[in-house]
């Protein structure tokens, strides 16, 4: 009976009290709510999403979709930035990234556009935001994709690009690679096969996806409100040019509402930085303000006029990289090696079964097929595995390590530089010297096929 009676007082107890406890609500965070939703693409992939819901809003907020920079991208990659824009009054949408049709050797800037239309078109849904107030944001490749988003969906309200570039992604991408080796000490020719000559056959091989996208069609319809912003220290990303690029075509296309920005002390995703290469864990001074704020207005159909203030850091001009040209083509190039190497390699095998037939070969032929052998392949093999593994590999600050350097090179790349002057040398007393057979064309073709290669790679070249 005392447990009966027990029982029925904490019952009595929690009817009277749960009801009130309900009715207090908790605080939301600073950062306000979170809703998981899913992104559904025109080609029927399921995309994880998650809404950054301001502290407080029910109803009419200005949204923004979060479009990827390079690389596979979680969505937990832009909680930095989602956060900032919720703390703001800013509903944010981030999602994953698609990895089918996704990868270093696939993709399609159309494809991605449409997944950030199609996450745009979640987000209008929301009751928490207001249809007409949604925008896009782009980061570094994703400010090829996001304007090309934008200039499709005549709904989209603004548009915000970060470290973003009016430039094709074959020409910003060698100079970055450029930047980076000279950075790191790099001099000379290598500088060129580490950043240009590597890249353009991997793109004559057609391994370098939207190489050649050409922004400037996208750019120059463009006429609704736009923020550009690029850290001053950028070093992924010619701050410089692409503000002028940006200003140029957006002029072209009649806006009068654009807004290009750099900021001081800041690297290419906008992080503190002294130097463009460390990066702290927060944001520059100033640019969560500019950004948010700017939003807010022109989500309000209030967009500043046009005003360009930039004053970024550059070291050095991009190169133009045109699609490959016939001489520079996969095939042309890939058989001037099998060439260099089959006959090179060639004549060593023949002049070692001469030799097993009591036969004699001179040892500056040999040399010069070998060392010519040596350093044919090992170019290309080398800068790949210097791109993949040692020099392609960032360090926490972005920068690489090439190894101990000698008049601004590797000793790998020395050596390989040493192998092919000395097969020229060897190949020409070679020729100084004897008859020509028929074991000498093999070594004769080898040889001029390895000076086009060498020079082309920059081994015989200072």
């Amino acid at each position: 009976m005392l447990i009966k009676m027990l029982a029925l007082a904490l019952a009595t107890v929690a009817a009277t009290t749960l009801p009130a406890a309900a009715a207090v609500s908790m605080p939301e965070p600073a950062q306000g709510r979170t809703v998981e939703l899913t992104v559904t693409t025109n080609d029927g992939q399921h995309l994880p999403a998650t809404l950054h819901v301001p502290p407080g809003v029910r109803a009419g907020a200005p949204g923004v979709v979060l479009v990827h920079g390079a690389g596979p991208g979680a969505r937990e990659y832009y909680e930095r930035e989602a956060t900032a824009f919720a703390r703001a009054g800013i509903a944010t949408l981030t999602y994953d990234k698609r990895t089918v049709g996704y990868s270093l050797t696939e993709r399609s800037y159309s494809q991605l556009a449409d997944d950030a239309l199609a996450a745009a078109d979640v987000l209008r849904t929301r009751p928490e935001v207001d249809p007409a107030k949604v925008g896009l944001w782009g980061l570094s490749e994703g400010g090829w994709v996001a304007p090309l988003a934008a200039s499709r969906e005549p709904r989209t309200a603004f548009l915000v690009v970060i470290g973003a570039n009016g430039m094709p992604p074959l020409r910003q991408h060698s100079w970055a690679e450029r930047v980076k080796a000279e950075h790191a000490g790099i001099r000379g020719s290598m500088v060129t096969a580490y950043s240009r000559t590597f890249w353009r056959l991997l793109d004559a091989m057609g391994l370098f996806a939207e190489a050649h996208h050409d922004p400037t069609p996208t750019l120059r319809s463009l006429t609704l409100p736009v923020l550009g912003i690029w850290g001053a220290l950028d070093r992924s990303t010619a701050p410089v040019e692409n503000v002028e690029a940006f200003r140029l075509n957006l002029d072209a296309a009649g806006n009068r509402h654009y807004t290009l920005r750099t900021v001081a002390g800041a690297e290419h995703q906008v992080l503190q930085s002294a130097d463009g290469w460390a990066k702290g864990d927060e944001f520059a001074p100033g640019y969560v303000e500019l950004m948010t704020g700017w939003v807010h207005e022109a989500a309000a159909g209030r967009a500043p006029a046009t005003s360009i203030e930039a004053a970024g850091e550059q070291s050095g001009a991009t190169r133009e990289m045109r699609p490959p040209s016939l001489i520079e083509s996969a095939p042309v190039q890939l058989g001037v090696l099998g060439v260099a190497v089959v006959g090179l390699g060639g004549f060593v095998l023949a002049s070692l079964w001469r030799r097993l037939r009591g036969g004699r070969t001179s040892w500056p032929a040999y040399l010069a097929a070998g060392a010519g052998f040596v350093a044919a392949l090992g170019a290309p093999v080398y800068i790949s595995y210097l791109q993949a593994v040692s020099g392609g590999t960032p360090t926490a600050n972005g920068t690489i390590d090439p190894g101990p350097l000698v008049a601004g090179r590797t000793l790998p790349w020395l050596g390989l530089q040493v192998l092919a002057v000395v097969a020229v040398v060897a190949a020409v007393v070679t020729f100084a010297r004897n008859r020509p057979t028929g074991r000498h064309a093999l070594l004769l073709t080898g040889v001029v096929a390895f000076v086009a290669w060498g020079v082309w790679w920059g081994l015989l070249l200072p």
